[in-house]
């Protein structure tokens, strides 16, 4: 995928923020600290456009960034923080579900488990929530360069296994820093992102969407 453009919108704390513009929206959930926003960087090719933190938690806020002037997509606030007060995960819990169960422009949300360690508990709380609600996901295992490439495969079987993945439910390995899975993941992206019914703006982007990815991949 060749990206023109790529910008932050807005930090959005409710529904009054969010764009109005139509374009389908993919958000990234995962535990805190888990690699969302190296994750988006490297989709992105942007050094420092998602900003990351060593501070777990410190995404409190739906942050928006628009890609190429097609597609947002979404950073959600981490979930499993024992830091944050409970207040606060209550509140960030009810922002997220609203968002999740009702937000139209949402097409797709790309969960981000740690390759490294077995999904944990709220790991797979988040899925099954998401698999409850039918709402399409992928399950992106990021910091793939932290593990030998001989254990992958055993660390990819792990995530399967206790997240209770069907056969042929999308797991994609991904490396921040190689960039191991980028394409595989654009590429899953393009297939499963369509602009909503009617919206001419979004099926314009959708064809320049398409177009750009056929000429990456020439």
């Amino acid at each position: 995928m060749k990206i023109t453009n790529a910008e932050f919108i807005i930090s959005a704390v409710g529904p009054a923020q969010y764009p109005e513009d139509g374009l389908p929206e993919i958000a990234l959930a995962g535990r805190s600290n888990v690699g969302k926003s190296s994750l988006i960087n490297k989709l992105i090719q942007r050094r420092n456009l998602a900003r990351t933190s060593s501070q777990p938690g410190k995404t409190q806020h739906l942050n928006y960034y628009r890609i190429n002037d097609q597609m947002y997509f979404v950073d959600v606030p981490g979930y499993g923080f024992a830091k944050v007060s409970k207040t606060q995960r209550q509140a960030w819990g009810r922002m997220i579900e609203a968002y999740l169960q009702e937000r139209e422009p949402l097409q797709l949300v790309i969960q981000v488990i740690d390759l490294r360690h077995p999904p944990t508990k709220d790991d797979i709380a988040m899925y099954e929530w998401l698999t409850h609600y039918e709402i399409p996901i992928c399950i992106v295992a990021t910091k793939a360069d932290k593990i030998p490439r001989s254990k992958w495969q055993k660390h990819l079987k792990e995530v399967r296994t206790t997240l209770g993945l069907p056969s042929g439910a999308p797991l994609i390995m991904f490396s921040s820093e190689t960039g191991a899975g980028r394409d595989e993941l654009w590429e899953f992206i393009n297939q499963h992102v369509k602009p909503l019914e009617g919206d001419a703006d979004s099926e314009l982007a959708a064809q320049e969407l398409q177009a750009g990815q056929d000429e990456a991949t020439e």
